[in-house]
């Protein structure tokens, strides 16, 4: 199974920015977390983080045919981003969102996902295990290829 893994902006702040909310983890910290978790299970993961919408969009062209999975925190271009939502469905990949706080629980803009609809599962409030569980997801026998909202 190849996993193809995106941070959105912001993200490389991580384990400084607002720690409470988002973690003592780094960026650095977190990747070889998810690295470590996919190699255990035989996964074969691509990682990336950017904090360009057209960056993000590339990434998900320049790799669809390699991957079979998308795991994405699309940070803050999940409340508006509808050029990444429609890269999204135009990849054909089963995709799942990923929050390292839980967005519904935050302020009012941030409950708001355009995303969500375009993924097969949302996985939030969780920290780093946020992307740990969404790599299991994926590699769940009965994860489908074609992608259906939650």
């Amino acid at each position: 199974m190849n996993l193809l893994i995106i941070h959105g902006p912001n993200l490389g702040f991580l384990g400084k920015r607002e720690p409470g909310i988002y973690g003592r983890l780094t960026l650095r910290e977190l990747n070889s977390a998810i690295k470590k978790h996919a190699a255990a299970k035989k996964a074969r993961v691509r990682v990336f983080q950017s904090n360009c919408e057209g960056r993000i969009i590339d990434l998900i062209a320049a790799n669809a045919a390699w991957a079979d999975r998308l795991i994405i925190n699309p940070a803050a271009y999940t409340h508006y981003s509808y050029a990444i939502r429609d890269a999204i469905k135009a990849s054909g990949l089963p995709a799942v969102e990923v929050h390292l706080s839980d967005i519904s629980k935050r302020e009012p803009f941030r409950k708001t996902s355009v995303v969500k609809p375009v993924c097969v599962k949302q996985i939030k409030g969780l920290g780093a295990g946020s992307y740990l569980a969404a790599i299991d997801f994926c590699l769940l026998k009965n994860a489908k290829k074609t992608q259906t909202p939650v």
